[in-house]
């Protein structure tokens, strides 16, 4: 039987490919086009209208007498203390306490009574986490000197910028500072005067009334209104309830657009999925300190996200890694599920589907990515894989997230485990003068994924096939994976064959593709001397053996991006050519070393 059974027919029963329905389904080569991406007409609207308001609000936010607007009464005390579940990193804080803050992976140095806020940051990262205040929880772990120096920054910062600015008073980044602020509010008031805890409170309710306002992303005004109903819960007396009153309002609404009946975010983004159910917690925490229950709404989002966030959970405690997406830790993920423990499970959650076997959890992504408002983050990487062997993660992406916003190259089709034609992409982050109005969503033709999954008797077939490549090829990516959930042994099929109709259409020619499977930071490989075989050893050190038919196998440079920071990493490349007026199939497999022998 060939090494790669299923495909010839597999033992033991189980389906032949032909009787399934088809399925959709170093550094990085960037490539030098994407295939068919187009703005479209369907943007001008949108780019219109953002040019129209962006400097409305620009110019009326900068009013000299705008901060008058954001005046309302001061609450004369806090009245909860919310919790924050994420866990906390205390060398953060020691460095500030020392005026040295460690962000982003820049630093920059700033001994009290001096301020971080009244000098260059070192980068643009560095200077979203100074002012999302990301340093402000490390700070208060540190005991009531830390909670003396956070006051301190924090009302020094609302000197320096009292006066709404583009970038401080970003809305995202307002959001990240005013939740934090919240969580820590009661505590910094508790070492405060009469004067600093008024003016705390007041800062914190300018914020709040400002998250309120357009203009502001809908990918994240759930996000917005959390933190402004959190700011709302802390406030005490009439001043919190009006804005506490105002954000639960709206937030039911915004969470029934970023929360999907099946607990996935509209991004398609885990990661976005689970910071969201940690803000909500939070609230849910606030709410019941005011013996308030949590609206309905509420309720159900955190209910759906928490379902989703098992199924997202891989067995290293980790993330799936994937559209903008980064894999988190371990202790974040667990903060998040709470006692809501992760079994072994199987399913399709938001266009991501996983299946597995006793050692292997296999996902793969059988949905188009997201687009409008909230492609920001998506990446153009149809049909790509994430494999984890135990609780090794061997297969996975370069795990871009937008902490890494200058290697926009990393979203493209390259960046992630599947196939590329051509050295081109199936969409493009939108740059230049339209990136910055709208952010740099990901654009280009619709793409159209379908996915089919039949279990059998101690096997998983899925196949899933997209149409990414029909404009400029007239090719169909066809992915097919049959798990042998007894052999713990991944047999797969990738095929390129010409979509109906367009055999007289495209020009026959012979284009090159690459199939890429990027592993994980640490990951050794390998190649054999048959060279069609890689040995691959995770973290564990057990054993995986690596093989294909493809007519060129390489092991090459590539790298990972990890919160933000790019790391070494490897890629598994297998090249060849395929004709665009006829069918090509590479074939690859999985499986633990020693089973079928050694390749020699």
């Amino acid at each position: 039987m060939s090494p790669f059974g299923p495909f010839a027919r597999p033992e033991g029963g189980g389906p032949a490919p032909g009787e399934i329905p088809g399925l959709r389904g170093a550094p990085v080569r960037t490539p030098v086009r994407a295939t068919g991406a187009s703005t479209g007409a369907s943007l001008w609207p949108a780019l219109t209208g953002r040019m129209l308001t962006r400097q409305l609000w620009i110019e009326l936010y900068g009013l000299p007498g705008y901060a008058l607007t954001l005046k309302g009464r001061v609450a004369q005390a806090f009245a909860s203390m919310p919790r924050d579940f994420r866990p906390v990193d205390p060398t953060i804080g020691k460095g500030a306490l020392a005026g040295r803050f460690v962000l982003a992976g820049s630093s920059l140095e700033a001994p009290a009574p001096e301020d971080p806020f009244n000098r260059p940051s070192p980068t643009r990262a560095f200077a979203v986490d100074l002012h999302a205040f990301a340093w402000l929880p490390s700070l208060m772990a540190q005991g009531e000197r830390g909670a003396r120096e956070a006051l301190r920054l924090t009302l020094t910062w609302a000197e320096v910028f009292s006066r709404w600015s583009p970038f401080a008073w970003d809305p995202d980044i307002l959001a990240r500072r005013a939740y934090v602020l919240a969580c820590a509010a009661r505590r910094m008031g508790q070492v405060a005067t009469e004067a600093e805890r008024l003016r705390l409170a007041d800062v914190l309710g300018r914020q709040a009334r400002q998250l309120l306002r357009p203009p502001g992303g809908v990918a994240t005004l759930a996000e917005r209104l959390t933190a402004a109903a959190l700011v709302g819960c802390v406030l005490a007396g009439p001043p919190g309830a009006a804005i506490r009153r105002k954000a639960l309002g709206r937030l039911t609404r915004a969470l029934d657009r970023a929360v999907g009946p099946d607990g996935a975010h509209a991004s398609r983004s885990p990661e976005a999925g689970m910071e969201l159910l940690l803000d909500l917690l939070s609230l849910e925490d606030a709410l019941g300190q005011l013996s308030e229950a949590a609206p309905e709404g509420v309720r159900a989002a955190i209910h759906r996200l928490t379902a989703a966030l098992r199924l997202h959970t891989l067995p290293d405690g980790r993330l799936i890694s994937m559209q903008g997406g980064g894999p988190s830790t371990a202790a974040r993920v667990a903060a998040a599920l709470g006692e809501d423990a992760v079994s072994d499970l199987s399913g399709s959650v938001g266009g991501l589907t996983r299946v597995r076997s006793p050692l292997l959890t296999v996902v793969a992504d059988v949905a188009p990515p997201a687009r409008g408002g909230w492609a920001v983050a998506a990446c153009a990487q149809p049909l790509a894989l994430e494999i984890v062997c135990g609780k090794d993660r061997l297969i996975t992406g370069c795990g871009w997230t937008p902490r890494a916003a200058d290697r926009q190259g990393l979203r493209l089709t390259p960046g992630h485990s599947t196939l590329t034609l051509g050295e081109t992409t199936t969409g493009e982050p939108l740059g230049g003068w339209k990136g910055d109005l709208l952010g740099a969503r990901l654009i280009g033709r619709p793409l159209h994924v379908t996915a089919d999954q039949r279990d059998g008797e101690g096997a998983v077939w899925l196949e899933v096939e997209h149409d990414g490549w029909v404009h400029d090829y007239g090719l169909l990516h066809q992915r097919r994976l049959y798990l042998d959930q007894r052999l713990d042994e991944l047999r797969a099929e990738e095929r390129l064959h010409p979509a109906p109709g367009q055999k007289d259409v495209v020009r026959a020619i012979a284009a090159p593709y690459a199939v890429r499977f990027q592993l994980e930071p640490g990951v050794q490989a390998s190649l054999a001397r048959d060279r069609r075989s890689i040995l691959l050893r995770g973290h564990s050190g057990r054993g995986w053996w690596f093989r294909t038919d493809g007519p060129d196998v390489a092991i090459e440079p590539s790298v990972h991006v990890d919160e933000g920071l790019t790391r070494r990493s490897l890629q598994i490349v297998v090249r060849g050519s395929a004709r665009t007026d006829s069918e090509t199939k590479i074939r690859w497999k999985l499986s633990p070393a020693g089973a079928g022998g050694d390749p020699t």
